[in-house]
């Protein structure tokens, strides 16, 4: 999370930051955040250390449409169990040019909190950027051990994604909409293909049954 704040964020703008999933159990990333400009604000299922807002659902977030210059979230997407809803709430009350910030698990034992659901690679970051409309600027996996690590049973997915300005955003149900006609007028054409067989058949039935009752 440190490189993509020092990548990607400039110290001397005011920044709104939010933090899903931000419940302190061995750190946070508050102090990442720590800058005159930069106001941080945790936010997270339950009340306790590090948490500023409290929700009520992990998926219907208590803030305006383009809330927020930066989201981020670390460790928390295994444990909803329909991530790709909080993803599209980050999306929404995420300001047009402003960044998102995602760290999942790529692998790891089960760890319930209280569900354990998911696991993610670059291609799940990928599609989650295209399903809520807005761009991937890197996404990758841990696929080595971490420093000093005895042996290579944890690794993360790290992806930084930006929200376009306004018109530029491709909403994933317009975007689908392309596709989802192209299946209608296959199955429409399918359809319509066994009608026009089951007639023909039907009319040759009819014709052989005419001319078997013709006098002979």
């Amino acid at each position: 999370m440190r490189a993509l704040v020092e990548r990607y964020l400039d110290r001397d703008r005011a920044l709104v930051v939010g933090d899903v999933g931000s419940y302190d159990f061995t750190g946070s990333y508050r102090p990442l955040f720590d800058a005159p400009l930069w106001s941080y604000h945790g936010i997270d299922l339950t009340a306790g250390p590090n948490v500023d807002v409290v929700l009520e659902s992990p998926y219907k977030f208590p803030f305006a449409d383009e809330h927020f210059d930066v989201l981020v979230s670390g460790q928390a997407f295994e444990h909803v169990k329909f991530f790709w809803l909080t993803w599209m709430e980050m999306v929404r009350t995420l300001k047009s040019g402003g960044f998102i910030f995602l760290i999942a698990p790529s692998r790891g034992p089960e760890h319930r909190y209280p569900v354990d659901c998911w696991r993610f690679y670059p291609d799940g970051f990928r599609a989650l950027a295209e399903y809520g409309g807005i761009e991937c600027l890197e996404a990758r996996t841990d696929w080595d051990a971490y420093p000093g690590a005895r042996g290579r049973i944890w690794g993360d997915t790290v992806g930084a994604f930006a929200k376009p300005p306004h018109g530029q955003v491709a909403h994933a149900e317009e975007s689908a909409r392309p596709i989802v006609a192209a299946h209608i007028a296959r199955a429409a054409s399918a359809a319509t293909r066994h009608l026009e067989g089951t007639l023909r058949a039907l009319r040759s039935g009819l014709q052989r049954r005419r001319s078997d009752k013709r006098p002979g």
